[in-house]
């Protein structure tokens, strides 16, 4: 910094300031002599060489300013007057150098003062007023957040001094402010802005990179300095000076509303660029008296040539994940060993680990043993949300109210609603959410909605497979009012009607009593499945899929003839075939059809059902 025309200048408004302190006739009064600069230089001479010096170097930096100089682009960022430009290039000198330092302690007769206060900026610049006056809050120094201003004594002693992170940045030191939020981050993008209403915009919607792009099209800027929403004075001040520093415009990131410590600034910066992403709209009485703009950015899932920018070497995708979800899964999922499946599993973990169980799929189709049509409705379940891209985006199907999608499975326990859901969900190569209802229901008003918010939202990430087992429990139907808990009884199924609509993922509703589904809700089921009990040639080949290949089965063991005399469910076979291997093991023997005859009679006897007639053998 040694040697340039501003602190050059900043040397000549010192030597006039000394010249005139101390004339050439002074010597040999008893006030201490200046210190030298760092030229070794006396600074002691006439009032009118120093008066000349100081307006070959003013018009010298003035002249400088049209260059591209660290200096001259700082102040063309702030958009400082050639007065403030002179109080930067000053200030900035004495912070920048000890000796000067020195100088400003001697001409205020107190070493300890190393910045100049209010009134001898003023003095030093030329009018007692200018110092107040570049420095005002008006003025663009503080409105760029450059300047320091003391807190302490009168108000024309209080020191004048420069932001360090402006200092280093003036040295050529790029680093960010140590004081911007945690998270700050900086964005760029090629494209010239096309769509440029005002200063200001306002940008909601639920994708968070969405709306940073749509704000950074929709501002007259290239360079974003991009942060959360600042707790105190000093981080916004922080975010100001750095997007001064840097020639960007600001995106704040408001999850609520904005404060006013972020619409003074907003009101006050106004030499930037600004947008305010939020996922929601900011409230009228938070809104900087601006002109501003303001835009909706619907939520809309990455594209294929995003997937391809971020994960070039995947052949085909199956999470259906936003912009700003696919950004965040591309930063973390090379520090994970599973890569890609475990980043978004890591990015919908949480709340929902308290209130859902998360299943990763174990069984495949083959294990699945259902009748034709059953097997054909699964499969266009999966056709219908795997081809959603391509019918809503590509083809332009309205997706009302959402593109994503409610099954119900009904039909009594054990026929295979939850294994079906976990085939499901293991085809699309995603996890399976059993929601544990316990868990979820609330005795306190409110709770139950906030505990479903949760699961939606973690859910949503990825557009997880959600399983609701005995759904009935959750979307009864509704019933008259006749006390307070009726009433938000039925405000509980009403919210979750309208949150599971707008749901882009697969939901799987698994009741026994379909009936018993509120009718409403039944209306935005697209597709149910009714699950019945097997009939004799598939019960056959549960019975032969019961017993594993190593399991020790008597000779006098027939799945056909089980099938024939036993008219079970899936679960119930399975459960029954356990039951068999555990009563021969406790034997020391093989799994005999007497052995199976007493856990299929133990199965009855728990299903509250009468044992049939016909026995095994006869």
């Amino acid at each position: 910094m040694h040697g340039t025309p501003w602190t050059q200048f900043a040397d000549a408004v010192l030597a006039m300031a000394v010249a005139q302190a101390w004339p050439e006739d002074s010597s040999s009064k008893a006030t201490p002599k200046p210190p030298a600069l760092q030229t070794g230089r006396d600074l002691s001479t006439d009032v009118k060489s120093a008066e000349k010096l100081l307006v070959e170097r003013r018009a010298a930096l003035h002249e400088s300013l049209s260059g591209s100089s660290a200096f001259s682009t700082l102040v063309a960022n702030a958009a400082l007057l050639p007065a403030e430009a002179e109080a930067l290039a000053l200030c900035a000198s004495i912070d920048a150098d000890v000796r000067r330092q020195r100088l400003i302690g001697w001409l205020q007769e107190d070493l300890a003062l190393t910045r100049p206060g209010l009134d001898l900026l003023g003095r030093l610049l030329g009018s007692k007023s200018s110092g107040a006056l570049t420095v005002g809050a008006s003025s663009g120094l503080v409105r760029a957040a450059i300047v320091d201003i003391g807190t302490q004594g009168p108000w024309g002693a209080r020191s004048v001094g420069i932001e360090s992170s402006v200092l280093w940045a003036l040295a050529g030191e790029g680093s960010p402010d140590p004081e911007l939020p945690a998270g700050t981050s900086f964005f760029s993008t090629s494209e010239t802005p096309d769509i440029a209403e005002a200063p200001l915009v306002f940008v909601t919607g639920p994708d968070r990179s969405k709306r940073r792009r749509h704000a950074a099209a929709a501002t007259a800027g290239i360079r974003f300095v991009v942060g959360t929403q600042p707790t105190d004075e000093r981080g916004w001040g922080a975010l100001v000076r750095e997007a001064t520093i840097r020639g960007a415009g600001i995106i704040v990131e408001c999850d609520s509303d904005l404060s006013q410590d972020g619409r003074r600034w907003i009101e006050r910066a106004t030499h930037l660029p600004w947008a305010v992403s939020s996922t929601h709209e900011i409230s009228v009485n938070a809104l900087p008296d601006r002109p501003w703009a303001e835009h909706y950015v619907a939520a809309r899932v990455a594209s294929p040539d995003e997937w391809a920018d971020q994960f070039p070497e995947l052949q085909e995708y199956v999470h259906r994940l936003t912009s700003d979800q696919l950004s965040l899964v591309a930063e973390i999922s090379s520090n994970i060993d599973s890569g890609l499946e475990g980043a978004v599993r890591r990015l919908s973990s949480g709340p929902i680990d308290r209130l859902a169980r998360r299943v990763r799929p174990r069984y495949q189709w083959e294990d699945l043993v259902l009748d034709n049509d059953r097997s054909d409705q699964l499969r266009e379940l999966l056709a219908r949300y795997r081809n959603s891209q391509i019918v809503y985006s590509d083809w332009g199907f309205p997706a009302i109210p959402s593109s994503g999608l409610i099954a119900m499975f009904s039909g009594d326990p054990g026929t295979g609603k939850t294994m079906s859901a976990e085939v499901l969900a293991g085809e699309l190569g995603l996890d399976l959410f059993v929601v544990d209802l316990a868990a979820v229901v609330s005795k306190y008003i409110g709770e139950t909605e906030k505990n479903l918010e949760e699961i939606f939202s973690a859910a949503a990430v990825g557009n997880q497979v959600l399983f609701f087992d005995e759904a009935d429990s959750l979307f009864g139907k509704r019933t008259e009012v006749s006390d307070a808990r009726d009433r938000y009884a039925n405000l509980e199924v009403s919210y979750l009607l309208q949150r599971i609509e707008i749901f882009e993922g697969l939901v799987v509703l698994a009741t026994n009593f379909s009936n018993n589904i509120d009718s409403a809700f039944l209306r935005r089921i697209d597709i149910s499945i009714d699950f019945v009990q097997p009939e004799e040639p598939q019960r056959e080949e549960l019975w032969r899929r019961s017993f594993p290949p190593n399991a020790p089965l008597a000779d006098d063991v027939d799945p056909n003839e089980l099938a024939a005399v036993y008219e079970l469910s899936g679960g119930s076979i399975r459960k029954a075939s356990l039951y068999a291997a555990f009563l021969a093991a406790e034997a020391g023997e093989h799994i005999s059809r007497d052995r199976i005859s007493l856990a299929v009679d133990r199965e009855y006897q728990k299903l509250g059902r009468l044992r049939p007639g016909k026995k095994l053998g006869r």
